[in-house]
């Protein structure tokens, strides 16, 4: 319980203090990878290449570094790739959607509230699994649209839709959200996520949502409340 309510708590800083919300979010991704990949494979982090998609400006270099593993993040967006001043050795810029790696390249592929910011998640997803290596592991984790995180800066307007949401900030703060609708933030569902995971063709280790304690993880199983309530959706795969 500790643990969801520092990481919701966290955000309220996403757009006024990035390094406390990404920050935070940081230590939890490096030790949820850890504990999974040591569920799956016996093994820590030590030596583990770790490719994280949409890793922007580096938040989470340090973390997995401490971890022991090689980190590779890789970004679409320049600007976004040296928003916070960081310098992350091997960054990479490519889309999530054609990752620029060959085949069964990584140990770990990992995504963190990527998945919203792009037209098609669902190629990303697989992109994903095409580029862990056999026996890697794949954790997809992403903010669900009807949640009350889904519409980021622009919520919770974005219940009454994205497009009437962008426009409330606009006429409020005189300036675009920097997530626009349609264009760099995207309705994805629970469902959706789910339904990629009956698809793919990695072994489904678990699905939760991510800032709930163990004992709510049965949200998910719920058609509409977990739309609602679930708030971030994490799918944990392992590639057969």
């Amino acid at each position: 319980m500790r643990r969801s309510l520092r990481l919701l708590g966290s955000f309220r800083y996403e757009q006024t203090d990035p390094a406390v919300f990404y920050g935070g979010l940081a230590r939890d991704s490096a030790e949820m990878l850890s504990d999974f990949y040591t569920e799956v494979t016996g093994r820590g982090l030590d030596g583990v290449t770790v490719l994280d998609v949409g890793g922007g400006p580096g938040y989470f270099a340090d973390e997995f570094a401490a971890a022991g593993a090689r980190y590779i993040p890789v970004e679409p967006d320049p600007s976004e790739l040296h928003a916070a001043g960081l310098s992350v050795p091997g960054a990479v810029r490519g889309s999530g959607m054609a990752l620029p790696f060959r085949d069964n390249a990584v140990d770990i592929c990992f995504s963190s509230n990527v998945a919203e910011h792009v037209p098609q998640p669902w190629t990303m997803a697989d992109e994903m699994v095409r580029v862990t290596r056999p026996g890697g592991l794949i954790v997809l984790s992403y903010t669900v649209w009807l949640g009350p995180f889904g519409g980021h800066e622009t919520g919770p307007w974005h219940y009454l839709g994205g497009d009437y949401a962008a426009r409330r900030y606009r006429r409020k703060h005189g300036r675009e959200p920097k997530n626009r609708f349609g264009v760099s933030m995207f309705a994805v569902r629970a469902a959706d996520g789910l339904r990629w995971a009956e698809r793919t063709p990695a072994r489904v280790h678990t699905v939760f949502p991510r800032y709930h304690p163990r004992w709510a993880w049965w949200l998910v199983r719920v058609p509409v409340i977990r739309e609602l309530l679930v708030s971030n959706l994490v799918v944990v795969a392992v590639k057969p």
